[in-house]
């Protein structure tokens, strides 16, 4: 059993247990979360497809850590200028681990 959902203006694919990273959460870590804006459910082969959401589904995770992503660099310059620009970037991440997919 799996499911889609969107958060952080992404979509990722989870099933119970999985440990993923997601866009910054607003929850401590050590609480449980959930996820409703749940896009499809897969019940061993029946397929739920949300218009836009699938109704009386959510997702129940725990937070497990909040951590910034791996630094990523962006160079601008302008050749024979004399002007070049270093910008750095570090996302804000939460590790959450999925506990179950409730279907009501």
């Amino acid at each position: 059993m799996y499911a889609i959902i969107e958060t952080g203006s992404k979509q990722y694919r989870v099933a119970a247990g999985e440990t993923i990273e997601v866009e910054r959460l607003t929850a401590e870590a050590g609480q449980p979360f959930t996820f409703d804006r749940v896009l499809l459910v897969n019940n061993d082969g029946k397929i739920s497809v949300g218009a836009p959401t699938v109704a009386q589904a959510s997702i129940v995770a725990d937070v497990v850590e909040h951590i910034r992503g791996p630094k990523k660099i962006a160079f601008k310059m302008k050749r024979r200028k004399g002007y070049h620009r270093t910008v750095g970037h570090r996302q804000e991440l939460t590790v959450v681990k999925i506990k179950e997919i409730k279907i009501s």
